[in-house]
């Protein structure tokens, strides 16, 4: 099996048994919660997203990857957990804005993943040496793939959430 087959074998793999993890455990103890508090613990999986910035790091990553392929991660990645973060502040204030700015930080961030997983198809992945990138997008985008479509269901029943909790 080669390289390429193996990468997109595993994260298939990683996504299906998130899956199964959210469905058996995580999906029914967030039905238990309140709506901002079931969106605070899923945007708590983005937060972390700031580590995507190794790979602006000399010697983390191949030298020959293409710089806005490295940039595009980087600061995607950044923006998007900044967003997360931030929106967490804004839930657990209870301010108005809270719902909208959930929107945008998953919106934008599901956009980032499907973004950089773009990004990796037009790359050669066999032609580099993806090092810390391979872990990231074999373990972790999988992980924040889930939390982000558990988001936006969420945020779809919005109004049915709180009659329900």
């Amino acid at each position: 099996m080669n390289s390429v087959a193996i990468f997109w074998m595993q994260i298939l793999t990683s996504a299906v048994v998130f899956g199964v993890v959210a469905a058996w455990y995580v999906w029914p103890a967030l039905t238990k919660l309140s709506r901002n508090s079931a969106l605070t613990a899923l945007l708590f999986v983005q937060v972390p997203r700031y580590v995507g910035m190794t790979v602006l790091v000399s010697d983390m990553i191949d030298p020959k990857l293409p710089r806005e392929f490295l940039s595009n991660t980087a600061y995607g990645d950044l923006l998007e957990a900044a967003l997360a973060f931030v929106s967490i502040i804004v839930l657990r204030s209870n301010w108005r804005v809270a719902i909208p700015l959930v929107w945008v930080t998953t919106t934008w961030g599901f956009l980032d993943l499907l973004n950089g997983l773009r990004n990796v198809l037009q790359i050669n992945v066999p032609s580099f040496n993806l090092a810390t990138l391979w872990y990231i997008y074999t373990f972790y985008a999988p992980l924040v793939l889930i939390a982000h479509l558990m988001t936006f269901w969420i945020l779809i029943k919005s109004r049915s959430w709180n009659k329900e909790n």
